[in-house]
């Protein structure tokens, strides 16, 4: 049986809507089998990131945003031959609040790369 999601490509429109929607299979089927996930923020700072390698583990941590009841919603976006960058706005059902940064390296129509840098409400 194929997987619904595998000719995906990841392109602006596509991602907008599955990062809004919390579609985590359409996410990770966004992503190249050897892609690479770096997280950067106040826990995990740029000397010592968060580094995600391979679709396996970037599934899992979709899982567990995906899982979260959170908003999220893109905003600034730009696209190029390249890759991808947006910003992302999340809220929590408390109110705090999460801002994320994102740069996407594409390969053949799927994220290769991906830099996110965080802040959130303390």
């Amino acid at each position: 049986m194929s997987n619904p999601t595998s000719g995906v490509v990841a392109d602006l429109t596509t991602l907008r809507r599955a990062i809004e929607q919390g579609e985590e299979n359409t996410l990770v089927s966004l992503y190249q089998d050897y892609a690479e996930l770096r997280i950067v923020d106040k826990t995990r700072p740029p000397s010592k990131p968060m580094v995600l390698t391979g679709k396996t583990a970037i599934a899992e941590y979709y899982h567990d945003i995906c899982g979260r009841a959170l908003t999220h919603q893109v905003e600034e976006a730009v696209t190029g031959s390249a890759g991808l960058a947006f910003t992302e706005a999340c809220r929590y059902p408390d109110g705090t609040r999460v801002l994320s940064a994102n740069v996407l390296t594409l390969r053949d129509g799927k994220i290769a790369r991906h830099t996110l840098v965080q802040a959130w409400d303390e």
